[in-house]
């Protein structure tokens, strides 16, 4: 029936393993992997019969829960393409939600839509215009309690980029890469069935899917899944997994630790052991050090080990993890001058607080081919600036369409060109940041991970500040977002970022909480916001202070 490895644990289903799905307060649904299976079956024979057939795409738009779980492996199962979308909360704008799943179905055209029923009405008037048949998940379930099942088809996923450069793409996952790729995050991390899960990630989208739901079904281990927004409501919850459930796997992006450590107090701790935490994995945006120290200063204290902190780099085109850092190492840090930065030429290396400071993203995992490559290909030598190129098993089979898109990154021959700009040092990659969210000033690259690097340390909170970068006519431009900031906190802001980006023409937009919005990976969409700022969207009517050429 299984016949794809992603899908063997319908087979070795047990009941004394399954997953905990966070209910209001702090009561969890324990669901064995027994039930899940077979509620993922039902489901599978239920889409046969409502005429999906092998090679169809199936959207999937569900809120963590068995219902999410059956309707993502039990697309797999009829022989479709499972394609989550975000469900609408996810979402700050609705405006901006509708033209989202919009664009997501015009890719992917799925021949069925399946959500959970609350959520239908809120989706009645984009499937409807989109002409895409949308049915609840229960319906599906119910219809499905006999009947064959086609089997595990071409393509497991279609999973879409963040689009925090440009609109998301559709990346076609096949079967082979689905399983190489958690075949070689459970060889990186060491993952058995006595290494329980947690996680808060949105399960749509490829670190919280693929991540901290595919691969750890695959290796037969308890997951505890939180909503992103129990996670954001009540941090310590997720944090009581580990100090209090012996969890010891998570991912998450850097934000995470930032969030973390600041909404949890340390005295919250007491009593709570952490030792079987064996695997912090940090990826998804630029890895800062200092984020890295603090949570470890928090927990540290009650049993986290120091080589708990597993750094990586990833991208949906790879259909997650490329890199990580092995068990046996401890994460550094290198500090770099950013004034040397540019493509193709040698990065400086600079003593401890006179630089930028970047945490490495670990070395290639088992299978995987990662270079530094110039505009033509060409391998350059370690400690030189250029993009990160991925070969490997679970590269993916390409994008869904070939239309245009602002996204830098392509495929060629199973070579993945990521459009991320990064350098090699000692054999551990360091990545820069997305190519399209950079520019040049007077001969060197600024990126805009590195623009809010030096904001937010003069006391801006992450979450609240954004890069975009580009060219006015001739004049390269940095406009630099904020969310409810001080006017002590803009002024050393504005002066910090004169410093680091000096030649470039510097806007400052201080807008209302929810200016900015970020990717479903904690990533800001700071395309979208560089777009607005040329078509006149982020004006003095928006934003609590006028845009200004400061």
């Amino acid at each position: 029936m299984t016949d794809s490895s992603v899908l063997s644990w319908l087979d070795a289903a047990t009941d004394d393993r399954g997953i905990r799905f966070a209910m209001d307060g702090e009561e969890w649904a324990r669901w064995p992997y027994e039930k899940l299976a077979e509620r993922t079956i039902r489901f599978a024979r239920g889409l046969a019969r409502a005429g999906v057939r092998p090679g169809d795409v199936v959207t999937v738009v569900a809120r963590s829960s068995p219902d999410f779980v059956a309707a993502l492996f039990g697309s797999m199962l009829a022989g479709a393409a499972a394609s989550p979308v975000a469900p609408p909360l996810v979402f700050q704008d609705p405006a901006t939600y509708e033209t989202h799943v919009q664009g997501v179905l015009a890719v992917s055209q799925p021949a069925l839509l399946v959500a959970d029923e609350d959520l239908l009405p809120l989706l009645e008037p984009i499937v409807t215009s989109a002409a895409v048949r949308a049915v609840p998940i229960p319906a599906v379930l119910a219809d499905g309690d006999t009947g064959a099942v086609a089997g595990a088809g071409d393509t497991a996923l279609v999973q879409f980029t963040s689009g925090s450069s440009g609109r998301s793409r559709g990346v076609r996952v096949p079967h082979t890469a689905l399983a190489a790729n958690t075949a070689a995050i459970r060889k990186w991390i060491g993952f058995t069935t006595n290494d329980p899960l947690g996680s808060w990630l949105p399960i749509h989208h490829d670190m919280g899917l693929v991540g901290c739901l595919v691969t750890p079904m695959t290796a037969g281990t308890d997951i505890w899944l939180l909503q992103p927004e129990q996670f954001i409501h009540t941090p310590l919850r997720f944090v009581r997994i580990f100090g209090e459930h012996a969890g010891a796997v998570t991912a998450m992006p850097n934000f995470g630790l930032e969030y973390i450590v600041r909404k949890v107090k340390p005295e919250w701790l007491e009593g709570m052991d952490f030792s079987a935490w064996r695997a912090v994995i940090i990826g998804a945006e630029r890895l800062n050090p200092e984020s890295f120290a603090r949570f470890q200063r928090l927990l540290t204290p009650h049993g986290l080990k120091p080589n708990a902190m597993r750094s990586g780099y990833g991208l949906a085109e790879a259909t997650l993890a490329a890199t990580g850092l092995p068990l046996e190492e401890v994460w550094s840090k290198v500090v770099i001058d950013p004034d040397s930065i540019a493509m193709g030429q040698p990065v400086r290396l600079q003593p401890a607080g006179v630089g930028v400071g970047m945490v490495g993203s670990g070395r290639p995992l088992s299978g995987f081919h990662i270079t530094v490559v110039d505009d033509d290909g060409r391998q350059l030598p370690e400690q030189t600036v250029g993009e990160i190129q991925v070969e490997g098993p679970s590269v993916a089979a390409g994008y869904t369409t070939t239309s245009p898109s602002a996204s830098l990154t392509s495929f060629a021959d199973g070579v993945l060109r990521t459009g991320d700009a990064g350098f090699v040092v000692d054999g551990q990659l360091y990545v820069l940041g997305r190519m399209g969210d950079s520019m040049k000033v007077r001969g060197r690259a600024v990126f805009a991970e590195d623009v809010e690097a030096v904001v937010v340390a003069e006391g801006v909170p992450a979450g609240r500040v954004a890069a975009a970068l580009g060219a006015v006519g001739e004049e390269p431009t940095v406009v630099m977002v904020f969310e409810e900031a001080r006017p002590e906190q803009l002024e050393s802001a504005e002066r910090a970022v004169r410093r680091h980006a000096s030649g470039a023409r510097v806007v400052i937009v201080n807008g209302p909480r929810g200016t900015i919005s970020f990717t479903s990976s904690g990533k800001p969409k700071r395309r979208l916001l560089w777009s607005a700022f040329l078509d006149g969207t982020l004006t003095e009517s928006t934003a609590a202070t006028s845009v200004a050429n400061i």
